[in-house]
């Protein structure tokens, strides 16, 4: 427990600069924290980081993140720069590396690497772009943050005090349908407190209290289904990164959906 806290302490004193300073060195560190999510996943398909297809995994998961107007020192034009073009490029050099290595890597093996790197690349990216690129960008990361922490603090002690009924054992067995209830609740809570004192882009109350009930939601399901990776993969955690939490994806997992649905909603 106090390697936790330390390496919870630590973790926030370096983020929480990033953050907040925003720009260029922010959108550098996400770009770090992605890079080594993708190779988490990668490891635990026993896929190797310095082999061809990694490569190609990790070429894609940085035009992937790339912002929409290019970074401070960088822009490429619309009509040049095409994400579906490299998805595209990159789904037939991986079927041809199939062909060049005689089925050493195969189809399985090129399928997963592009849903691990759109997965992991357009969670960040949507990381990047709130931050950097919308109105009360840092205040919404905030804002994100909390509902998180707070479904996770709110799973918790509900689970512990109220647990009953599990909610996915076969996934993650600690889990219960009343923590998840709860961790909704105490989102709700946070999310309400912290609306009064910093209202994101002039949202109703009401509306800020549907989108944390949407974004508690998937929050959990996000982090059931790095648990099912995981379990699937036969690994405790998806890194050792952070001494007592895991790796980056251990930390990021409910981010990586809450960012996106929050984006589709057109809540940010």
């Amino acid at each position: 427990m106090k390697q936790r806290i330390l390496t919870a302490i630590v973790a926030l004193i370096i983020f929480v600069p990033f953050v907040i300073f925003g720009g260029l060195p922010f959108e550098l560190l996400v770009y770090i924290m992605a890079t080594i999510g993708l190779i988490e996943l990668m490891r635990m398909r026993e896929i190797g980081k310095y082999s061809v297809s990694s490569a190609l995994g990790i070429l894609l998961l940085w035009m992937l993140m790339l912002p929409s107007a290019g970074f401070d020192f960088i822009s490429i034009p619309e009509a040049f720069f095409h994400k579906s073009d490299v998805i595209m490029l990159v789904v037939l050099l991986l079927l041809s590396y199939t062909v060049l290595v005689k089925n050493r890597f195969s189809f399985d093996h090129a399928g997963f690497i592009l849903l691990s790197t759109i997965y992991v690349g357009m969670g960040f990216s949507f990381l990047i772009e709130t931050r950097n690129y919308i109105d009360d960008g840092l205040a919404t990361i905030v804002y994100v943050f909390l509902v998180i922490w707070a479904t996770d603090t709110g799973a918790y002690f509900f689970g512990r005090a109220f647990g009953k009924k599990k909610l996915w054992p076969k996934i993650s067995p600690n889990k219960t349908v009343e923590g998840a209830i709860g961790g909704v609740i105490l989102a709700c809570i946070v999310a309400v407190i912290f609306h009064v004192f910093s209202p994101i882009q002039h949202h109703s109350m009401l509306v800020m209290v549907l989108v944390t009930v949407l974004a508690s939601i998937f929050g959990q399901i996000g982090d059931l289904v790095e648990s099912a990776f995981k379990r699937h993969y036969g690994v405790k955690d998806s890194g050792d990164i952070l001494p007592g939490h895991g790796g980056i994806l251990d930390r990021f997992d409910s981010m990586l959906f809450v960012l996106p649905v929050l984006h589709f909603i057109g809540f940010v």
